[in-house]
């Protein structure tokens, strides 16, 4: 059931991707969201996994009610499912303006808790720990590139005629996760929760380019989440590297010395976690260059002034990291001897994030030639 789960998942992804419904948007994300809660518990016999699944469906629940109403109540106002109808329905003229503002509102709550922007990301660090580190893996990366697809529709596609206020909504999302999620990381001992709550901040930062309100901005939000999506796989596959049968090797401790144990993939680590500060010349240094670019642009260069403030306060985590790996001693000296296809899979994620940071544009390229179709 494990794969069955993570095909209706995917297949949840692609409605949800493809959708120009109100209607089809919601059944993708529950078909999405209903095969991740039963991931997050497969290991029927922890207690952690099972509490994990629990806080997950509880307050995923809670979420999708709050979408689904907030998708009840554009509908009453304009009398669409259909976001393209929905748009021009907006944009006009409405003595209900109120009644579409709530609407919006009650989306915004919706869509925050599937991406884990705070205050509404309570559950990301209890799932991230609780879970399996493959189940882990697969809820950091794909289903966020799903949740972008989902902000883009509704947002983008279906509210643009509201963009003056859905961009007060995202940046107030966007400052409270940047800076949640980089100062409560640095208390972080875990390993997986750090990376929860680094995933918070880069949500934050996701939301940047959707507030530049520009298809350049637009451009650069997808290059961040697919660049953000590499280095996510990366972290977390190298948990399962070094995870063996019954043990998980999430806790800081557990990659001390790992240059010894093998410079190969100490070298693979000290790319993802600089990367994933944002040092050039690593792709994720342009992901984040191309938003905070983006946002200046629109005029807001407080936002991209306090992005950068909180940034520089997340090098600190991140180099935590690095510093275990190259100058504490291993606890486990085991040479560290993955399958090849395992091996082969990290080394090429993590290589690919280098190549990105040389060669950017070809990336970028291909996100505004998406954008534009």
């Amino acid at each position: 059931e494990y794969y069955v789960l993570g095909m209706t998942a995917v297949a949840g992804m692609m409605v949800l991707v493809s959708s120009h419904s109100l209607l089809t948007v919601y059944l993708g994300l529950e078909l999405l969201s209903l095969s991740l809660y039963a991931l997050v518990a497969m290991h029927r016999d922890s207690v952690f996994a099972c509490e994990a699944a629990m806080k997950y469906f509880v307050l995923g629940a809670l979420a999708s009610g709050m979408l689904l109403y907030g998708m009840s109540m554009l509908y009453g106002v304009t009398g669409t499912l259909d976001l393209s109808v929905l748009s021009t329905a907006v944009e006009g003229p409405s003595d209900q303006n109120i009644v579409l503002v709530l609407g919006l509102v009650f989306v915004m709550v919706g869509i925050s808790f599937k991406l884990g922007a705070v205050p509404f990301h309570m559950w990301v660090p209890d799932v991230y720990q609780g879970a399996p580190a493959p189940v882990t893996l697969f809820i950091g990366t794909a289903p966020k590139l799903a949740a972008f697809a989902m902000l883009m529709r509704l947002l983008v596609d279906g509210l643009s005629g509201l963009q003056a206020e859905w961009t007060q909504i995202l940046m107030l999302l966007a400052v409270l996760s940047i800076g949640v999620g980089n100062i409560v990381a640095i208390a972080q001992t875990n390993l997986k929760r750090m990376f929860a709550y680094s995933t918070i901040a880069h949500v934050g930062f996701l939301f940047l380019g959707i507030i530049a309100g520009t298809q350049a901005g637009y451009a650069a939000t997808m290059f961040y989440v697919i660049v953000y999506a590499l280095m996510a796989a990366g972290g977390f596959g190298m948990i399962i590297l070094l995870s063996r049968s019954g043990f998980e090797a999430e806790r800081l401790e557990d990659f001390k010395g790992l240059n010894d144990r093998s410079g190969w993939y100490a070298a693979m680590m000290l790319i993802l976690m600089l990367s994933m500060a944002g040092v050039p010349p690593f792709a994720g240094f342009w992901a984040k260059w191309a938003v905070l670019r983006e946002v200046v642009a629109s005029g807001a260069v407080w936002l991209a002034a306090l992005a950068v403030f909180f940034a520089v306060i997340g090098l600190f985590y991140y180099l935590r990291v690095v510093r275990l790996v190259y100058f504490e001693k291993p606890q486990d000296t085991s040479p560290i001897e993955p399958e090849t296809d395992f091996g082969l899979a990290l080394s090429v994620n993590t290589l690919a994030i280098l190549a990105l940071g040389v060669y950017p544009t070809a990336l970028m390229g291909l996100c505004i030639a998406a954008l534009a179709a």
